[in-house]
């Protein structure tokens, strides 16, 4: 079986939130989870996480199921590539739901080309400019969003955890 990493950003939770992320990001990994929170400056109340794992492909959207959905939770999952996957990265905020895109090996969102042609097509059409449509398939939105939490969380200490297999 094949193993990848990834890391989990939790960017903003509230308190009493924390305790239920510890247990689903548990669940997923099949080992109980303590993460080691800290003030998320970027929004009073709000508590700042980062976990380092390894597991099977697949773990980070696994990840993004169990986490998705919750109020006032914003979070990132990236998984790095394996011989058989693609690196990946989810994103999520209350007000945009999930964000999924494929990496290249330096970070950079693969969108396909499929998705593209059809951005080119719905403005022929008169539909959604195509910029706006090319920044929602590079996740701008998100990472508009994400921005403030990300600085606020710079310097924080990251902890790894595996998956049992």
């Amino acid at each position: 079986m094949s193993t990848t990493r990834g890391v989990l950003y939790i960017h903003s939770a509230p308190s009493a939130l924390c305790p239920h992320v510890e247990w689903a990001v548990g669940g997923v990994l099949g080992l109980p989870t303590s993460l080691t929170w800290s003030a998320q400056p970027a929004e009073r109340g709000s508590y700042r996480s980062e976990l380092s794992w390894t597991g099977a492909p697949g773990t980070a959207a696994q990840l993004t199921s169990a986490l998705r959905g919750w109020q006032r939770l914003r979070f990132e999952v990236t998984e790095e590539a394996t011989g058989n996957t693609e690196a990946e990265r989810y994103s999520y905020t209350p007000t945009l739901g999930v964000f999924h895109a494929l990496t290249g090996l330096h970070g950079d969102i693969l969108v396909p080309e499929d998705r593209i042609k059809h951005a080119v097509v719905t403005e022929a059409l008169g539909g959604k400019p195509l910029l706006q449509s090319l920044d929602e398939l590079l996740g701008r939105p998100w990472d508009d969003e994400l921005e403030v939490f990300r600085h606020a969380g710079d310097g924080a200490p990251v902890r790894w955890l595996h998956q049992v297999v």
